[in-house]
């Protein structure tokens, strides 16, 4: 047992975002984030409906108020699954939730490590 490491696990230094209060994860991009940062959403009548005071009863998803956000979370069907319902949900309201909280730092395009876009050969 030579390759066994021994003694504890250091910890990952990604890690959770600095700040107090509830960490959640966006069902879009999968990544973590305080709640404060993200919008709630819960399903009602086959319908996806933006809870931004988190006062609606059942169960919540969590999102990035960023386009690509919920497109991802779309194309992955990621809602239904989250929100523990069956067939597929209607996302009108929350489009136009987002447009009226997306901040002006919201990219469509989401740069790689670098920051820029991959190069693809035209040949």
């Amino acid at each position: 047992m030579a390759g066994r490491r021994r003694g504890p696990v250091p910890a990952r230094r990604e890690g959770p975002p600095q700040g107090h209060g509830p960490i959640r994860t966006c069902v879009g991009c999968r990544t973590r984030a305080l709640a404060e940062e993200l919008l709630r959403v819960v399903a009602e009548d086959g319908n996806l409906i933006p809870d931004p005071r988190r006062r609606h009863a059942g169960r919540g998803a969590w999102l990035h108020p960023a386009k690509a956000c919920l497109d991802s979370a779309e194309k992955k069907r990621a809602f239904p699954r989250a929100l523990r319902v069956a067939g597929p949900l209607g996302s009108d309201l929350v489009r136009d939730q987002i447009g009226h909280v997306a901040r002006p730092t919201d990219d469509p395009v989401v740069p790689g490590p670098a920051g820029h876009r991959k190069q693809v050969d035209p040949s």
